[in-house]
């Protein structure tokens, strides 16, 4: 069955890891453990988080996946695909304990009324909640089926759209890729353990 669109949730909320974590985390693990599953790069061991006032993506695609440290420790990700995305009002921040107490590294960009861009935008991320309208949604196609050009493991769940609007967007994630990220009036300063949500 093809959806013209999935309208706003109850809450106005909407998260998009739909594969329950409880379900899917063993079968990853041992995906990675036999090389099935790629990790394209071992992740700092520190989550970030990204917001924004306005998502528009062509091209989406969502899987599960783990993105895994250095050390060999693994987590269980949503791996989100946007083959074309614009963010108004990106922010991004991370904040790490040291010796001197809390300190973050705060990115601003897109604002006033130039957004951000990125082409083959990858997101490894366990939270994300916001306003969000899907179009041509198709919920349960296979993982290796999906319309972005990065795939997911064949028998694995997946959900793609032609397109995906997300509004006053809030993100917890791993890892980040892009194959083009322009930060329109970038803005990087260090903080005393200031984030974006």
């Amino acid at each position: 069955m093809k959806l013209s669109r999935l309208t706003r949730s109850r809450g106005g909320r909407v998260a998009l890891a739909a594969v329950p974590a409880t379900i899917a985390v063993s079968a990853l693990m041992t995906g990675v453990a036999f090389g099935a599953v790629p990790v394209s790069f071992a992740v700092s061991g520190t989550p970030f988080k990204i917001s924004a006032s306005h998502l528009h993506g062509d091209g989406f695609s969502q899987y599960g996946g783990v993105a895994q440290e250095k050390s060999g420790a693994v987590h269980p990700v949503a791996i989100a695909n946007i083959g074309t995305a614009s963010l108004s009002d990106l922010c991004q921040s991370v904040v790490t304990d040291t010796p001197l107490g809390k300190l973050g590294l705060l990115i601003n960009a897109g604002g006033g009324g130039h957004p951000a861009t990125a082409s083959d935008l990858q997101i490894g991320m366990t939270d994300l909640q916001g306003d969000a309208t899907f179009h041509d949604i198709r919920i349960g196609v296979d993982a290796s089926s999906v319309i972005t050009n990065a795939k997911g493991t064949a028998g694995d769940f997946a959900q793609d759209a032609s397109s995906l609007d997300i509004d006053n967007l809030k993100q917890t994630a791993w890892s980040t890729t892009a194959g083009t990220f322009t930060l329109t009036g970038m803005h990087l300063q260090l903080t005393d353990g200031h984030a974006c949500f």
